[in-house]
């Protein structure tokens, strides 16, 4: 939903040493006097300019909240569910048809003793339930892979919407890191650093729900 980058802090030290030793000429037959050994001096410490920032947290899955959450969201949420009831209620009509057949076939093979059972029914329902579920399967299968996709469609531009929006937020605010609560574990934040109810309410503010944007149309 939202960028999030981590920058590795790094510390470089480098400590130079500059030593000259120069032996004067000593007459001959004289050994040379031992020359000292020039202490070395520390380098003059440099000053370095320490990043300032301001962190705060927020909890990213709390903009999904139906009540409470991000507009634009929720109202994306009925979009899609409301695209594929269609096939949601095909679906379901589909597996209640299959749990009839299987309680059908279950009598026929539990006939009463001495009974004769209906072979060539029997056959035909099983028949019919195993067709039936292959029909499940490849519907929901395919109505998986469109669901997924069409998810994207209508919420990669949202996603997109609110992480600027989220981006302008801190900025306005001198916010500089700000993590998701809800995917990193804390030790400790306090509570006047999170700041997921004031930008959902900013954000829901700016950017109000309309008709236009809950309009659906079922595939």
């Amino acid at each position: 939903m939202c960028r999030h980058y981590l920058f590795p802090v790094s510390a470089l030290i480098v400590v130079v040493f500059a030593m000259s030793v120069s032996a004067q000429q000593q007459p001959a037959g004289r050994p040379a006097a031992a020359q000292p050994t020039p202490t070395p001096t520390a380098p003059a410490p440099t000053a370095v300019a320490l990043p300032m920032s301001k962190m705060a947290v927020i909890y990213l899955d709390m903009f999904l909240d139906p009540k409470n959450g991000i507009g634009k969201f929720s109202s994306t949420v009925t979009k899609l569910n409301a695209e594929f009831q269609i096939i949601r209620n095909e679906l379901t009509q589909m597996q209640t048809r299959a749990q009839q057949l299987e309680e059908e076939i279950n009598k026929l093979q539990t006939a009463a003793a001495g009974a004769p059972i209906d072979q060539r029914s029997l056959q035909t329902k099983v028949d019919q339930l195993e067709q039936l579920k292959k029909d499940i399967q490849r519907k929901g299968e395919d109505a998986q892979t469109n669901y997924n996709k069409r998810r994207q469609e209508l919420f990669n531009p949202v996603q997109d919407e609110v992480g600027k929006a989220l981006e302008a937020f801190a900025k306005a605010r001198g916010i500089t890191v700000i993590i998701d609560a809800a995917s990193v574990p804390l030790l400790y934040a306090a509570e006047s650093t999170d700041i997921t109810r004031a930008f959902i309410a900013d954000f829901n503010a700016k950017n109000p729900v309309t008709a236009a944007t809950t309009t659906t149309t079922p595939v």
